[in-house]
């Protein structure tokens, strides 16, 4: 009668990408960041539609920040993939997510408001959701010298 709590824990171990320490807090700290940097363009881009014009500028600053960023998540993303032996979603997910904050700022520079404020909803929930994974999902690689603990 002890197998299944056995089999859940080893399932939802085994639904854990494990990493080099140094990969995943990079990757972490990264992916918390750009997420931060998404929310603060929602506050900023509320607080401009609400009448505040100088919050535009700063709109305009921190999309540069959060763009750069995003550019640190998808190489940290890469070296998870390539040298760390991870999976290969979250490299391909910030490839797309720098696609679409590319064309988030075309957007925006442009006055396509339509357009400009359904894509930043979408950033912000697949940043959340890359965000979540980083400190659900992906674990630090134990060194080799270690016992198991069981």
């Amino acid at each position: 009668m002890n197998n299944p709590p056995l089999v859940a824990e080893r399932s939802a171990e085994a639904s854990c990408t494990r990493a080099p320490a140094w990969i995943v807090w990079w990757l972490r700290i990264a992916a918390t960041g750009h997420l931060v940097g998404v929310l603060g363009q929602a506050v900023l881009a509320g607080l401009f539609v609400t009448g505040n014009v100088d919050m535009l500028t700063q709109h305009r600053d921190n999309a540069g920040v959060t763009h750069a960023m995003l550019y640190l998540q998808l190489v940290a993303a890469i070296v998870l993939w390539r040298p760390g032996r991870g999976p290969s979603w979250p490299a391909w997910a910030g490839a797309a997510l720098v696609a679409l904050e590319t064309a988030q700022v075309v957007l925006g520079q442009n006055r396509i408001l339509a357009g400009h404020f359904p894509l930043g909803v979408t950033i912000f929930g697949a940043s959340a959701v890359m965000a979540v994974w980083t400190w659900r999902s992906l674990r630090v690689r134990q060194g080799s010298g270690q016992g198991s603990g069981a």
